[in-house]
């Protein structure tokens, strides 16, 4: 698929097309609304957006919007962003986001359909990382990692 690597902004990310995770943490619990179903309370911790960026500014204007706060709820994963802290994401130029959805498969994923009523393959894009559970990437366990220790010479997945 490609190399796996850490950006802790935005603006370390290319502006090339790509996928990637969105690590966001939630200190208290959200209630969160997708359409057409009623609405599913999502516990305080660690949560992992799936995504892709594949339009203008590729993964750089994703991520950016990703990490802004105050902007207008467009995707599901608005719900999220505008009430948690962003850690970071693991990017994955030209990657694709249902194979990192795969690889993360072992995880719970605690509401069907989130982010991918456009994906026939994905159950959701989103996944919740027990505390004490690890995921198979390098780095991608320890919470409060700088960064520049994550970003060389980077994990092939």
């Amino acid at each position: 698929m490609g190399v796996l690597q850490f950006c802790a902004t935005a603006d370390a990310a290319p502006s090339a097309p790509g996928a990637y995770i969105l690590q966001v943490d939630i200190a208290e619990n959200v209630l969160v609304t997708i359409a057409g179903r009623s609405p599913t309370e999502l516990t305080a911790g660690r949560y992992l957006y799936c995504g892709s960026a594949k339009g203008p500014g590729g993964l750089r204007a994703r991520l950016a919007r990703h990490m802004r706060h105050g902007k207008s709820v467009h995707w599901h994963i608005d719900q999220l962003t505008e009430r948690g802290i962003i850690i970071g994401s693991w990017i994955v130029p030209n990657g694709h986001q249902c194979e990192l959805v795969a690889m993360l498969g072992s995880l719970p994923m605690p509401i069907p359909g989130f982010g991918s009523s456009d994906c026939r393959r994905c159950r959701s894009h989103l996944l919740y990382q027990p505390t004490g559970v690890s995921v198979p990437l390098t780095g991608f366990n320890e919470p409060h990692l700088d960064p520049a220790q994550l970003s060389s010479p980077g994990t092939v997945i």
